[in-house]
């Protein structure tokens, strides 16, 4: 299959490394196109949208920067984007369509509430709303 760009989204969780491993993969064996990864500050709705939040500012750019090496030692090059938005979830799929993304790879860990297996709700939206494939990463722990 070719995706053309790849958008990763990261958060910091144990998924990000094989979401970006994942993503690399498929950028090779396919048409070669580039690997956009991003973190998403969610913006309370008493900030506006470009408050300099220090604490989140520092946290994405450590997420960001783990991100660039998890890639540069899967021989593959990235490019990172910080985003601050009200949702995560629509700011995903508005920089999906912004950059004309081929595939968004979510990654996921494995997550339960009240005993039962549970996705939190940027997974359906994106789902929903994507305008291009989807593929989602479950890290499931163990």
């Amino acid at each position: 299959m070719e995706f053309g760009n790849i958008l990763v989204p990261v958060g910091g969780s144990e998924a990000d490394a094989d979401s970006i491993g994942l993503a690399c993969r498929l950028a090779k064996e396919g048409d070669g196109g580039k690997i956009v990864v991003v973190h998403v500050i969610s913006m309370g709705r008493t900030l506006p949208l470009d408050a300099e939040v220090e604490a989140e500012i520092g946290k994405a750019e450590d997420v960001l920067a783990r991100a660039e090496v998890l890639a540069r030692d899967q021989g593959c090059q990235i490019e990172t984007d910080l985003l601050q938005a009200r949702e995560v979830a629509p700011a995903i799929v508005d920089e999906a369509v912004e950059r004309q993304i081929g595939l968004i790879l979510l990654g996921v860990n494995y997550r339960t509430r009240f005993g039962e297996f549970c996705l939190s709700e940027i997974v359906p939206y994106v789902l929903q709303n994507a305008p291009c494939q989807v593929i989602i990463f479950q890290q499931r722990s163990v």
